[in-house]
């Protein structure tokens, strides 16, 4: 997804050297990260949910084994990802840009989302 956002938004994400963690859990979280110098803007791409193997017992192949999933804004499952921005209050600009990834084919939806309606939202914070 980095990738295609860094061609047809012109972005430059990189892969944050450490992946977002939590203290009272195992998951971890793929970060991508664009600091805009220019606007002033910072742009993180964040991976809603972490797959955990659990143990190997009753493990029958491809498929065997425990898994348990952690996400990252729980009350949001059906979001595979979020498109943090940082520096722009201007909500014409974030609908701007949720109407650009709507134009990448590989993207489904894209939708603006108020933090404050977020119960987790303090897992944003970073």
């Amino acid at each position: 997804l980095a990738y295609l956002l860094n061609k047809h938004l012109h972005m430059r994400l990189n892969r944050f050297g450490d992946a977002l963690d939590f203290e009272n859990s195992s998951a971890q979280f793929p970060l991508f990260e664009y600091k805009d110098e220019k606007n002033l803007i910072n742009y993180y791409l964040i991976n809603n949910t972490y797959l955990q193997f659990v143990n190997q017992e009753n493990d029958n192949g491809l498929f065997g084994g425990n898994y348990t999933m952690s996400y990252l804004i729980p009350e949001k499952k059906n979001v595979d990802y979020f498109l943090k921005i940082e520096g722009c209050s201007n909500t014409s600009f974030k609908g701007e840009i949720a109407g650009s990834l709507k134009m990448i084919d590989q993207i489904i939806t894209a939708y603006p989302i108020d933090p404050d309606s977020l119960k987790s939202k303090n897992n944003l914070i970073f």
